[in-house]
This record gives structure tokens, sequence and C-alpha cells, in this order.
């Protein structure tokens, strides 16, 4: 049976590094599963670690291991969970064909679950229990559930739409009804092995993981790469700036209305909670669309030799026999 191994958890969990270290192992190519990612010159501030890769027709190489679906859109193009679904298969079947191991890495929660999931197109009506859900939520945890959905809708909002509660819960309902239920590729699904691989640590630690990164990536000078972006034409009303985290929190310090250490502090918050927003997605939605026959294995990168316990279960799974055919 084919198979496809899965690496998810929060931000700042390593999730890129070891698909490559997998990807060596196993003779495997990664498709990027990273809702941020996917914009063209939006390269520090989302963490696309490609100063040592080469680009190569339509996608990079790092290491010598293929990664699929960086660099696909502008950020003034619009790029949905269904845009993504249906590029992700294409790759994971050509994947296949080649005889290699694809494996889907990222943190983003609706991008893995549109992946695994195939259900058919049915109207977008209301859903009332979504929407009891979304009332009790503030317009900014809305707002950043719509951007993580659809980075491109949430950006195209005017002010008066980004505080208003029932445009954004009926956003949120689209864009979710779109990943739960839109019909994948209209070729049939083949059966597929799936193993899930999640990395998590205690939030303390991972929140100075997330530190380090963020101010990390103000020393290399994200502020030059929002100018190199603002320059070519992407601004905070035009493109998905103002709806990406490490992008929105300059708005206000590039217009001279706050101060750099305002602009950090807020990043690092920003980042904390979308840990947080991850953590919930993985542990709850993931689950329900996965069925019960699946299960995410959970390693803490916090204690030691977590990286070769993942090595032995990639291993079992990746080696073990199945009767069914391809």
């Amino acid at each position: 049976m084919k198979k496809l191994l899965i690496i998810c958890g929060p931000t700042a969990t390593g999730k890129t590094s070891l698909g490559i270290y997998l990807a060596k192992k196993f003779n495997g190519e990664i498709v990027s599963a990273d809702s941020r990612q996917v914009y063209k010159g939006m390269d520090i501030a989302t963490g696309k670690d490609i100063k040592s890769g080469k680009w190569i027709k339509n996608h990079w190489e790092i290491e010598g291991i293929p990664i699929w679906l960086l660099d696909v859109v502008k950020p003034n193009e619009e790029f949905s969970v269904a845009h993504y679904t249906d590029l992700a298969w294409k790759i994971i079947r050509d994947i296949w064909q080649r005889g290699k191991l694809p494996i889907l890495v990222g943190g983003t929660g609706f991008y893995i679950k549109a992946v695994i999931n195939n259900i058919p197109t049915k109207g977008i009506s209301p859903n009332w229990p979504l929407r009891k859900q979304l009332e009790s939520k503030a317009i900014n945890i809305l707002f950043n559930e719509l951007a993580e959905l659809d980075s491109f809708r949430a950006a195209q909002m005017n002010v008066s739409d980004r505080q208003n509660k029932r445009r954004l819960i009926r956003a949120i309902e689209v864009a979710r009804w779109r990943v739960e239920n839109r019909l994948l590729p209209t070729e049939k699904l083949p059966q597929f092995d799936a193993l899930f691989i999640g990395l998590t640590a205690p939030y303390p630690f991972l929140y100075q993981q997330i530190d380090k990164r963020v101010e990390e990536r103000v020393k290399i000078n994200v502020e030059r790469e929002i100018k190199r972006l603002i320059k070519k034409g992407y601004n905070f009303e035009n493109s998905v700036l103002r709806a990406t985290i490490g992008y929105k929190e300059w708005e206000q310090f590039l217009a001279g209305k706050s101060v750099l250490s305002e602009v950090i502090q807020k990043w690092k918050f920003d980042e904390h909670a979308y840990a947080r927003r991850q953590m919930t997605w993985f542990k709850k939605a993931l689950r329900q669309a996965q069925g019960k026959q699946k299960q995410i294995h959970w390693f803490d990168i916090h204690e030691k030799r977590w990286q070769d316990d993942i090595e032995k279960k990639v291993l079992i799974w990746y080696t073990q026999n199945n009767a069914k055919k391809d």
C-alpha cells in the first residue's frame, strides 16, 4: 500500500529539519504544509530556510532533498486551502510514481486535514454549531483563525469587515466548508497508509524557542525584507502582509506609530498564541479528521533521543508488509 508520512506540530519544533533527516533515511521528498511559506519573497519572517538550498524549476532543494509547495504564488494572489489541496495531491501522486516516500511537513492543520480527507461537495449552508462556537471568541481571535484558513480572504477585508464579528464568522464558515467539503481531485484517491508524527514541547520551552527565532529574524533584517516587498508593490492593503504573523506586526512601526521593541514583543506574543492554536487543532480537529483508526504519535523535543525514537517508529511502519496492493 502507498505510504504517506506526516510530520506536524506547532511552530519552532523543528519539523522541516526532521523531515529532511527522515527523507534522507527513507528515500523521501517533502511536501510543505505551511500556509505562510507558499508566498514568494516572504522568507525571513515565515522561517523559510532556503539560504543553503537551490531553486530547481518549480521547487526548492535543500541538502539534496526536494521540498515542494514553497514560493507558489505572489503575496497579492489568491491562494486558499482548496488551491493547496489540488497542488499537494498532484505532487504526492508524482512522488509515489517515482517510487519515493512523500513526507507532508507543516504546522497548518487545515492543509493537512484537507489532504487526508476526501468528502463530496455539498451546498454551503449555515453551520449553526460552528457559529455558536465562534460567537464566544474575540474579534482578533476570529480574524487570526480566518487568516490561517484563507490568508488572502483575510487580507482583502477592509477595516470595517475585520471588526465585524458576523462577517468574520461567515468568512470562517465558508473557508471551513471549503476544507471539509471540497471535492478533491476528480480521480478517486488511492488507499494509502499514513503515519502521523507530532512534535511538541512544554509551553515554556516552546516559547523560549519562538522568542529566539523572532530575535534572530529581526537580526537578519526582516524589516528590510518587508520594505523590499513594499517597494515591489505589495503593501498592507493589497496583499497577505496584513494577515500574516511576522509581517502584520510591522505595519504600525513602518507608519511611525510604534517602536521596534513593541513590534518584537507583539510578534512574540502572536507566535505564542499561534502555537497554542496549532496544538488545539492537532489534538482535536485533526484527530477527528483522521478517524478512529488513526492517531498522532507525539514526541517531546525537550526529551533526550526523541529523534532516534521517531526514526525507529518510522522504520517499523515503512518496512512492514501490507497485504493490500497499491
